[in-house]
């Protein structure tokens, strides 16, 4: 009697036969701007953008989506199929860093992602005016957007500041850029410029410092006692007047 014998496969495995097969068969991909794999978009504010998804190696008309982020963009009926374009216009700061991603509707899982690197110039902005009572602490912002990251530094009277580690401290982020002054003294009043430079440009933005003298304190103790002494003042007079008004009458 001849045996016959099956071949075992492991679990799962004619899945992926099957989704391999598939995919040879089809070779179905997508590109944006001719990249078929994500890639980073340097740009500049202002002019407009456009992006184009295209279908390759399709046997069959195959439906595109457009993602902002996680938000679908709306498309035209006319421009879904295929092949799809969506424009950014105008192009701003808001942009940087957003990534727009073309997905084809019956697999999401084959896509293109493009991430906008939006370049522009420093933008400065802050506070430019402050007060501050004597041997208080005060901290100035310059608020500094730019792309690509600037490089940062502090003046005072048009004049290079000098960092005393005792009562200085600087603060940066890729949006901000601080400069604190601990127990302010009459020495700090002056004109303090926050200086940004950027391949792309540079910027400054003024603060002025006013130190004011300082507010007499009056001590809490001394002025709740004396309000306590007023009125048991009143009130020992008033009782002494009612005892008179009651003996008149």
């Amino acid at each position: 009697m001849v045996q016959r014998r099956s071949l075992a496969l492991p679990y799962g495995a004619p899945v992926l036969a099957i989704s391999f097969l598939a995919c040879v068969a089809t070779g179905l991909e997508l590109s944006v701007n001719n990249h078929a794999a994500d890639f980073t978009l340097s740009t500049e504010l202002g002019p407009a953008i456009s992006l184009s998804c295209l279908v390759h190696n399709s046997s069959q008309d195959e439906e595109l989506l457009w993602y902002r982020g996680n938000g679908q963009v709306g498309l035209k009926d006319g421009n879904k199929v295929n092949i799809s374009n969506i424009c950014i216009s105008p192009v701003n700061e808001s942009d940087n860093g957003v990534t727009f991603t073309c997905k084809l509707a019956r697999d999401k899982s084959v896509q293109v992602s493009v991430i906008l690197d939006v370049q522009f110039p420093p933008r400065l902005s802050g506070e430019e005016t402050l007060h501050v009572e004597e041997d208080k602490d005060v901290t100035l912002t310059c608020n500094s957007k730019s792309n690509p990251q600037a490089q940062s530094t502090w003046l005072k009277d048009n004049q290079s500041l000098t960092l005393q580690q005792s009562r200085h401290e600087l603060y940066q982020t890729s949006e901000v850029f601080q400069l604190s002054i601990r127990k302010v003294q009459k020495s700090d009043n002056g004109t303090y410029s926050c200086v940004v430079k950027s391949p792309l440009g540079n910027g400054m933005r003024d603060f002025h410092l006013i130190v004011e003298d300082k507010k007499p304190v009056f001590p809490k103790e001394a002025v709740i006692a004396a309000v306590v002494v007023v009125t048991v003042t009143l009130l020992f007079g008033i009782v002494t007047r009612m005892e008179k008004f009651f003996k008149v009458w």
